[in-house]
């Protein structure tokens, strides 16, 4: 599924979930068609701006799946920031992030594309306060390792959790706010 209402290419867009969204709604960030999970609706464009353009960088959670071992060496390296291509065809290097290899997740749904029974994967979580173009992906791409699955599990305090595939949940303005710790702004 596209993170957006309307598009000109034939793909599953928001619009088609079983839920009634207000006239105005949008994204708060986007996840591209290769990666799943916690996406933020809103009608207020103040919400959007305050966390991608505002005095605050809002750390945002990856649950990644890479292709081969990682080594902790190599999670330091991304952690401590790398060079990336940037979409103008320059180089950018990243805010140094967190990044932590995990255990193999518990009942994740499935995808559909399974591995090899006999692939090696390594599973990180990369917690970022920035969000360039492919971000996550061209960071691991840069340590060698190709990204299998990418998944959003958290902005701030809002957390994925147990929500399933096309789920949606309400939760207030004033519960948003407090979640993500800017009712002081």
């Amino acid at each position: 599924m596209v993170s957006q209402f309307v598009s000109s290419h034939d793909v599953r867009l928001l619009g088609d979930l079983a839920f009634d969204f207000p006239e105005g709604t949008h994204a708060i960030g986007r996840l591209d068609q290769n990666s799943e999970g916690l996406l933020l609706l809103t009608t207020n464009k103040k919400i959007t701006k305050l966390l991608f353009q505002g005095p605050i960088p809002h750390k945002r959670r990856y649950l990644v799946q890479v292709k081969n071992l990682m080594s902790i060496d190599t999670a330091n390296t991304l952690a401590a920031g790398i060079e990336i291509s940037a979409k103008t065809g320059t180089s950018f290097k990243t805010t140094p992030c967190d990044v932590e290899i995990v255990s193999k997740p518990q009942n994740l749904f499935d995808i559909g594309v399974p591995l090899h029974e006999n692939a090696i994967t390594t599973w990180v979580v990369i917690t970022l306060t920035e969000g360039k173009f492919h971000q996550v992906r061209k960071m691991v791409a840069a340590v060698h390792h190709k990204c299998v699955r990418l998944i959003r599990i958290a902005i701030e305090d809002i957390q994925l959790n147990n929500m399933q595939p096309g789920e949606v949940i309400e939760i207030s303005e004033e519960q948003f706010f407090k979640n993500l710790y800017l009712n002081e702004h």
